[in-house]
């Protein structure tokens, strides 16, 4: 495998420049353990003067006019698609994933530059009659919107480029100084997109400490965050992880785009053909490392045969193997702890009762396309995340259980019901505690302009540039008076 050549200089994107590190860290193809490249690991020191750099440039970030922040962004957009190719290959390489799911994520990386370039256009307020009441007369009032201040992003390693992207480009649009910290595993492809924000940022004559990049520890990462001085704090990872960055952080805003064990429900009158095909795109897709892929499914009992053997039928079909093959749909774990810890929970499942209907083998980092039945409740592989190519099947008695079963979750991002009955459609919308609700497709779909966030333990806030954009700006209420009355006079 040939190592991956930074394009960009060595170093961390601090300040105006780039910053030599303390020290260099491998980062490995999961896939056969090889050596990707060296990265820059920074430091709590390093992630403090980041900081000075952002507050310092805040002001002349707020002053950026719209049409220059929505040059940026396009440009950055135009920089990515030119190279697409090259970002496919490095993403498939830190991360293991697939090459169809790499292509993907730069696909959407490059619909979040372009949305999120024209939401830098639409910061606008609206008038308020503040003469509603009688000790409004006379006055004029409106809102306008201003930046949060500085946001501190940081990503998890299943999505680096799309993950950032979904946090620099709406900082940017909003006029925020932004300083993202990539997961230690995956930074290559975040460092390269933070070398296009700088380039572009630089030509445009505005300050390149606008978008700026740490890497390191945990120690990095509470440095950036408890400083009372942020404004903002957008994280995506695991709930443990954002419910003590959002204490830690109090009482500063904070955006949490966490886990999930997303379910998926077959109703009696649904398409089995589609829904079992739906499970197999859903629930390994990335190898299964994404937070809204299917992981649990809830069957009503009078099509559970003929589903079950519509599944059973197409999981041979998934493709295992070599992530940079045009056909493997499952690969590599982000590391070999990971899959240990998804066969561990699989062995516990069939000690527990389940039966396993395909895989459950680990070798190395890779976990073969698995599929349970008859999981229990009361066990991580039903009530976690799994965050890997499982998918979990228990059977109801009808669909108002089955919604019953989807809410008992602890989590609430996405859900899916598969059915031909409109009522039902409009009862799962009403009834399900989840951050979106999808009629006849996988919970996996996302679309990068469209509202994305949780409920309970699956978050708080939301993303797409609109709604980030949103997030990342407060109202500031404009009270005027033009003028006393002569009365007063």
């Amino acid at each position: 495998m040939s190592r991956f050549e930074p394009p960009y200089p060595e170093g961390l994107p601090i300040g105006p420049g780039w910053l030599p590190t303390p020290e260099r860290r491998a980062v490995l193809f999961p896939y056969d353990g090889s050596e990707v490249a060296l990265a820059p690991f920074g430091s709590a020191q390093m992630a403090a003067q980041a900081l000075e750099f952002a507050l310092r440039a805040a002001p002349a970030v707020e002053a950026l006019s719209s049409h220059l922040r929505r040059a940026v962004l396009h440009e950055v957009r135009s920089e990515l698609a030119a190279r697409r190719g090259e970002f496919e290959r490095l993403l498939v390489l830190e991360t293991g994933k697939p090459l169809v799911d790499c292509r993907t994520e730069v696909e959407r990386s490059l619909v979040t530059l372009e949305v999120a370039a024209e939401e830098a256009g639409r910061l606008h307020g609206e008038t308020v009659p503040l003469d509603l009441s009688a000790q409004g007369e006379g006055l004029l009032g409106f809102w306008i919107r201003k930046p949060i201040g500085v946001v501190i992003g940081i990503t998890g390693f299943n999505y680096p480029l799309l993950l950032a992207s979904h946090k620099l480009a709406p900082a940017v649009a909003a006029g925020c100084p932004v300083v993202v910290k990539p997961a230690p595993q995956t930074p290559l492809a975040t460092l390269w997109l933070v070398h296009l924000f700088r380039l572009a940022l630089g030509r445009a004559g505005a300050p390149a400490e606008a978008v700026q990049l740490v890497t390191g520890d945990l120690e990095v990462g509470r440095s950036l965050t408890t400083d009372r001085r942020i404004g903002a704090v957008s994280f995506t990872g695991s709930a443990r992880v954002g419910h003590q960055i959002a204490r830690d952080a109090a009482p500063t805003k904070v955006i949490l785009e966490l886990g999930s064990n997303s379910a998926l429900v077959v109703c009696a009158d649904a398409d089995l053909e589609r829904a079992a095909d739906a499970v197999i795109r859903g629930g390994y897709y990335a190898s299964g490392q994404a937070c809204i892929s299917v992981q649990r499914v809830l069957v009503v009992e009078s099509v559970r045969d003929r589903f079950l053997d519509l599944l059973c039928a197409l999981l041979p079909r998934v493709v295992v193997g070599d992530p940079r093959q045009e056909s493997t749909r499952v690969s590599a774990l982000i590391d070999e702890p990971a899959a240990e810890r998804v066969g561990a929970w699989v062995q516990e499942a069939v000690s527990c009762g389940a039966r396993l209907l395909a895989g459950g083998e680990v070798s190395g980092a890779v976990v073969a396309p698995t599929a349970l039945a008859d999981v229990p409740a009361g066990i991580p592989l039903w009530d976690e995340e799994v965050f890997g190519p499982v998918v979990c099947i228990r059977v109801v008695a009808d669909e108002g259980e089955a919604l019953e079963e989807v809410n008992r979750s602890r989590y609430g991002l996405h859900a899916s019901v598969f059915t031909s009955s409109l009522a039902t459609a409009v009862a799962a919308l009403g009834r399900l505690r989840v951050g979106g609700v999808v009629i006849n497709e996988v919970p996996g779909f996302r679309a990068d302009n469209m509202p994305y966030g949780g409920v309970k333990d699956s978050g708080i806030g939301r993303e797409g540039p609109r709604f980030a954009v949103e997030e990342l700006t407060v109202t500031r209420m404009a009270i005027i008076r033009p003028g006393w009355p002569e009365a007063a006079r």
